[in-house]
């Protein structure tokens, strides 16, 4: 019985962690405390680790202090910490008030979770990201968020907009929506569909048998110093235990419990009439729980191997994307360009997990998921659409929320330097020389006028002339172009991002004749 208040903590922090985490995303006016979303985006587990392999600060140690909960307490970060986990805890607390349902010991699904886990190491050390961005508890739920939730969030508020605004009330303002990405859309409603039907059936399956995080995090408990186990002298085989398990691994015949399929919900603690089972210190030999499948070394040995492939293999890399396919001049783009503090190409897909929080927060919506810009294995991992929208000028919340490292923290005053790529201008396609009409709409909303209008003697207009050391590659030049369905300027990606010269200040001058002019 003295147990029965961990259950009740649990609640508590992981609804507190759910919410918070749910608020990053779906916070329309990025009105949330930057503490509060730092904090709990500190303890998910795979943005932490490739945060820290990229900066290698204590900011960035939420892994650490994750694995020292698990060998101190068990997988606490599966029930307390995991925002996906507690959806699931939630999706089945909805079943249990709808209708009846039991859960029963299981087998263990040894072979499939741990040749995942192994799949995904294997992975990433051959040098792709793919495996993490496809299974990341934390990203899979930032997607949902993002491209299920928040496009309700946001049609919800303009029709609050529209109804206040009929009793003129002016308190809410309306939120554009640039489009939807049709396969992140696609992507997270399976995952949500698999997750669902699972933890309906078999409560927290997905944990236990496909995340690679909870399969790592599983092996890790079976050493953790704290542990639930049976107390046999005081058990009378009522099962209530077993029956509010939701991680099917309690062996009542057997007086055994699998803790690395233990999420240590405290559910049976909070059930057992008897306190037959009981959390205490794990010292003594270890009691194994009879549910593993002793050949699953066998299995790891040979799972993977056909993932070792030549690094220069065309599922590694983005090929030349084609744009504008009908126009005079088709544009060829080398590559996608990378948000503003990814470094590089390279950088950005080596440790973006494609959680999308990024494409949730920027204002301008401006970062969309990729398809297969960046190549099969960095797909859904954002890049910078400027058909959509474009990079503002002074905006660094891209860098100020990225968990993972994936892009770098960035000073606003340094980020109005970094060079994305560099404008390119396609005479072919532009409306001066082709109906011989004034434009110059590229270069009134270029920030940096990288981009200006300079008389053309041979057409006696105003063309456009880039001058290419100080842009700056925001896109602002490319979603202004007022040509269709062919842009007549865009931006080709800087593989590397460099850094742009500051742009000249011109001072001009007037003078003012004080007994001819009037000086106001």
């Amino acid at each position: 019985m003295k147990w029965k208040i961990l259950k009740k903590a649990r609640v508590i922090i992981s609804l507190a962690f759910f919410s918070t985490i749910a608020l990053v995303f779906l916070d329309l006016g990025s009105s949330t405390p930057e503490i509060a979303s730092r904090f709990v985006l500190f303890f998910q587990f795979v943005p932490s680790l490739l945060k820290f392999l990229s900066i290698s600060t204590l900011a960035a140690s939420g892994f650490i202090a994750v694995i020292g909960l698990t060998l101190l307490f068990g997988r606490v970060y599966c029930s307390f910490l995991c925002p996906l986990g507690v959806l699931q805890d939630i999706i089945i607390f909805i079943r249990k008030k709808t209708g009846n349902i039991k859960f029963n010991t299981r087998r263990a699904h040894t072979k499939t979770r741990y040749g995942i886990l192994i799949t995904v190491v294997l992975i990433f050390f051959s040098g792709s990201i793919i495996g993490l961005t496809a299974l990341d508890p934390y990203s899979n739920f930032g997607r949902m968020l993002t491209h299920l939730a928040r496009p309700v969030v946001i049609e919800t508020n303009n029709v609050l907009v529209f109804m206040l605004e009929s009793i003129n009330i002016y308190a809410v303002s309306p939120v554009g929506l640039k489009g939807i990405a049709l396969f992140p859309l696609i992507f997270s409603i399976v995952i949500l569909g698999v997750i669902v039907l699972m933890s309906l059936k078999d409560g927290r399956l997905y944990c236990n048998s496909i995340c690679p995080v909870g399969t790592f995090l599983g092996f890790l408990s079976r050493f953790s110093l704290l542990k639930i186990r049976f107390k046999p002298s005081e058990c009378i085989h009522c099962g209530a235990c077993v029956r509010a398990c939701k991680s099917h691994c309690m062996d009542m015949e057997n007086q055994t419990i699998d803790f690395s399929r233990c999420v240590v919900c405290y559910n049976c603690l909070d059930k057992c009439p008897t306190s037959a089972v009981d959390y205490r210190w794990a010292f003594g030999k270890y009691e194994p729980s009879g549910l593993e499948d002793a050949g699953k070394r066998d299995f790891i040995l040979q799972t993977g191997a056909f993932l070792l492939a030549n690094r220069s293999s065309p599922l590694w890399a983005g090929s030349p994307i084609e744009i504008y396919k009908d126009s005079t001049v088709p544009v060829i783009q080398k590559a996608p360009v990378s948000p503003p503090g990814s470094l590089s190409l390279e950088n950005f897909t080596n440790k973006c997990t494609a959680c999308h929080l990024c494409v949730s927060a920027c204002p301008t919506q401006v970062l969309q998921p990729s398809f297969l810009e960046y190549g099969l294995l960095g797909i859904m991992q954002p890049r910078m659409d400027y058909k959509a929208s474009f990079c503002n000028y002074d905006c660094v919340v891209c860098s100020t929320v990225c968990p993972n490292g994936a892009i770098i923290k960035q000073d606003p005053e340094a980020k109005k330097l970094i060079q994305l790529g560099k404008a390119k201008f396609i005479e072919q396609n532009c409306v001066v020389y082709t109906h011989k009409t004034d434009c110059g709409a590229c270069a009134e909303h270029c920030p940096t006028k990288a981009v200006r209008m300079v008389m053309n003697e041979d057409i006696e207009k105003p063309a456009p002339k880039i001058d290419e050391s100080i842009c700056v590659g925001c896109g602002a030049c490319e979603f202004a172009c007022p040509t269709k369905p062919h842009k007549s300027i865009y931006v080709e990606s800087n593989p590397v991002h460099g850094v742009a010269q500051k742009p000249k200040e011109e001072k001009i001058k007037i003078k003012v004749d004080l007994k001819e002019d009037f000086p106001f």
